[in-house]
């Protein structure tokens, strides 16, 4: 059975009437700011007015229920952010970087599976009937000790403020509430400071993702 793009129907459930581009970016963590650049680039070089972003991930299907070393470092959710054109001025996507590394894929991965069975209880290990559906890939392989040597986790998101002198006031993670929710993680922490008026329009914002592949990027943007 061939996997299923799930993008393209999200403009269907959306009503969108004109067939919109509509596709996936798989690399884990770091997919929401892909997408994100990829936004700007559709706009600033292909005419397009409005792109939705989105960041989803349900990892419980990934993980390996049985290792406790992984499974409780992460979580299921979704976010999205509009991006829209505008003049120059306005423009709100200062610098980006954007990076991969083919030879990390050893240390984070999730392959696809080769051979799927119809034995239902052939599983990743999980409460039956929890997650609800099987995912095409096997469960998540990482190396902790190689990722955590690389990755952006919060002990160097404390390192990172610390060497630009920034306040813990003004660093934002949401890793002890929400675990690691891979490509929602960037949207779904803007969303909580946004709302919590922890982050206000005009702004400035420095972000960055690591993920499977090894794939890893940042990028500064004005918010708002």
């Amino acid at each position: 059975m061939a996997k299923v793009d799930p993008a393209p129907q999200i403009p269907i459930q959306l009503g969108c009437k004109k067939n919109p581009l509509s596709y996936d970016i798989t690399a884990a963590c770091s997919g929401f700011l892909l997408g994100l650049i990829s936004s700007s680039c559709h706009i600033r070089g292909g005419g397009f007015n409005n792109v939705l972003v989105i960041g989803a991930d349900a990892i419980s299907r990934y993980v390996d229920w049985t290792d406790r070393g992984s499974c409780i470092l992460f979580g299921d959710a979704a976010g999205a952010e509009l991006v829209q054109a505008c003049n120059i001025e306005e423009d709100g996507l200062f610098v980006f970087d954007l990076h991969s590394d083919g030879s990390g894929q050893r240390h984070l991965n999730a392959a696809i599976r080769e051979n799927e069975s119809n034995n239902p209880l052939d599983s990743n290990g999980s409460v039956f009937g929890f997650p609800p559906n099987r995912s095409p890939y096997s469960c998540i392989q990482m190396n902790g000790k190689e990722v955590f040597c690389f990755a952006a986790n919060k002990r160097i998101i404390d390192a990172v403020a610390a060497r630009l002198e920034l306040p813990s006031e003004r660093v934002i993670s949401n890793l002890a509430n929400n675990s690691n929710t891979s490509a929602a993680s960037i949207p779904l922490t803007l969303d909580e400071a946004v709302r919590s008026g922890k982050v206000k329009p005009g702004q400035t914002i420095a972000t960055a993702g690591f993920g499977a592949g090894l794939t890893w990027g940042s990028a500064i943007v004005r918010w708002g």
